[in-house]
C-alpha cells in the first residue's frame, strides 16, 4: 500500500469562514472541557479550521486489527475501520526522531485505495500530531475538495486540541471510582495506554493473558468506560497514566 505524505501547501491558501475567533474558541473549549464534552470540542475545532470531519487517535494504538486507537471520531465507520492498518504502518516506518519532528507539523495524506470519501470531500486528509503528557495523539481532518487548509490555522488547531485535552485533565474532578483502582489495575492501564496488547502486558507483568483481560475489564467497569480507548482517554484526563 502506497501512503503519500507531504507538507501542507503554502501558496494560494483559501479557507472557509471561521464561525469563531481564536479567543472565542479558547473560551468555548474551556467551557466544554469543564463539562467533559470531547465531541463538541473537537467539532468546534474542526469548524474553526474549515474541515468537515474529525478523528482523534492514539498514534501507537493501532494494534490487533481493532479500533482501540480511536479516541473520538465522526468519520464514516468504514473509513475508520480501514485506517487502523495505515496508522500501524506509518508508526512502524517512522523512527523516534521523525516522530518528534512531526509534532505540530500538519501533513496531508492520501486515503488508502478502497476508501471512497463522501461526495464533495477530498481524497486527502490532514493529520496534526501532538503530545499530551507522555501520550502522542493525532487529529485527522477530512475537508472539502475546494478548500486548502492553512498551515497556521492547522497549527493553531493542533495546539488548541492539546490544550483542550490537557485542560480537561485539570478541570475534571476525580470521583470515588478512581481510588478503587488497585495497583495492578493501574499497571495494566498504564501499559494499554502505551499501546501494549494483553499478550505483551502478560509478558511484562509475568501473569497470564486471561488475568490481564480480567484486570482491564475491571478497570473499564470502575471507570464506566466501554472500550480500551475510552479507558485510555479517561486515564489521560484524570492523570492516571
Amino acid at each position: 500500500m502506497e501512503i503519500a505524505i507531504r507538507p501542507a501547501p503554502v501558496s494560494a491558501i483559501r479557507t472557509a469562514a471561521r464561525p469563531l475567533s481564536k479567543s472565542q474558541l479558547i473560551h468555548k473549549l474551556g467551557d466544554l472541557a469543564a463539562r467533559g464534552d470531547l465531541d463538541r470540542g473537537l467539532a468546534a475545532l474542526t469548524d474553526y479550521v474549515g474541515a468537515n470531519n474529525y478523528l482523534l487517535a492514539r498514534c501507537d494504538g493501532a494494534i490487533d486489527n481493532n479500533l482501540d486507537f480511536v479516541v473520538c471520531s465522526n468519520w464514516p465507520f468504514d473509513m475508520v475501520r480501514k485506517l487502523g492498518k495505515v496508522m500501524s504502518e506509518l508508526n512502524a516506518r517512522s523512527n523516534e526522531m521523525e516522530k518528534c519532528l512531526s509534532i505540530m507539523q500538519p501533513a496531508f495524506l492520501s486515503l488508502p485505495s478502497g476508501i471512497e470519501p463522501s461526495h464533495g470531500l477530498s481524497r486527502e486528509y490532514c493529520a496534526v500530531t501532538f503530545n499530551v503528557g507522555r501520550a502522542r495523539f493525532s487529529l485527522m481532518l477530512l475537508f472539502p475538495q475546494d478548500i486548502i487548509l492553512s498551515q497556521e490555522n492547522l497549527r493553531d488547531v493542533g495546539l488548541l486540541t492539546a490544550y483542550f485535552a490537557s485542560f480537561s485533565q485539570e478541570r475534571e474532578t476525580r470521583n470515588d471510582r478512581d481510588f478503587e483502582l488497585t495497583e495492578r489495575e493501574l499497571e495494566c492501564l498504564f501499559w494499554i495506554a502505551e499501546g501494549k496488547t494483553s499478550d505483551e502486558i502478560a509478558v511484562i507483568l509475568g501473569i497470564s493473558r486471561n488475568t490481564i483481560n480480567n484486570y482491564i475489564t475491571s478497570v473499564m467497569r470502575k471507570t464506566a468506560t466501554k472500550t480500551r480507548s475510552e479507558a485510555i482517554a479517561y486515564a489521560v484526563r484524570n492523570n492516571l497514566v
